[in-house]
């Protein structure tokens, strides 16, 4: 696979990223709703995020609080 693709599905709220070809042999639970897809050799093919509106949202608003708080100067 020449470039990382997406599928969303908005009734699910399922964000499924594409990393490279190959059938899915396992799966490991990073953290609640996020997993990783693993091929035969153990590789990443894959991560499956549950809830993806919530998680996009709360990591978004996580990194961009804290990059403001960095360029702001204590006066």
């Amino acid at each position: 696979m020449d470039k990382t693709k997406m599928s969303y599905f908005k009734d699910e709220d399922i964000l499924h990223i594409f990393i490279s070809d190959g059938k899915e042999a396992d799966s490991i639970e990073l953290s609640p709703n996020i997993t990783a897809e693993l091929n035969e050799s153990g590789e990443l093919i894959g991560i499956e995020i549950l809830e993806a509106s919530s998680f996009l949202r709360d990591s978004i608003l996580e990194s961009s609080q804290a990059k403001i708080l960095k360029l702001r100067k204590p006066v």
